[in-house]
């Protein structure tokens, strides 16, 4: 796996990234390397393909979800 090298960070910066890491039971590599994940979508984006393959699992047994569009605008207009 490729790594990244992020130099001249300002030491109050660098202070903050360790102390939320150490709140998350993490080293400060592990955190820094969740937050550009985060950043970049990466695990947004595995959800989404998570959800896409239980919808085509659902339609390959023949089950459809519903369409709600009707059911969310009553529910507006309450």
């Amino acid at each position: 796996m490729p790594d990244v090298l992020i130099r001249n960070i300002d030491k109050k910066t660098l202070e903050l990234l360790k102390e939320k890491a150490k709140a998350n039971n993490r080293s400060l590599q592990e955190e820094l390397k969740e937050i550009v994940e985060d950043y970049s979508g990466i695990k947004q984006n595995k959800a989404i393909d998570m959800v896409r393959e239980i919808q085509m699992n659902y339609q390959k047994k023949g089950k459809l979800f519903p369409d709600s569009t009707e059911e969310i605008r009553e529910d507006r207009e309450r």
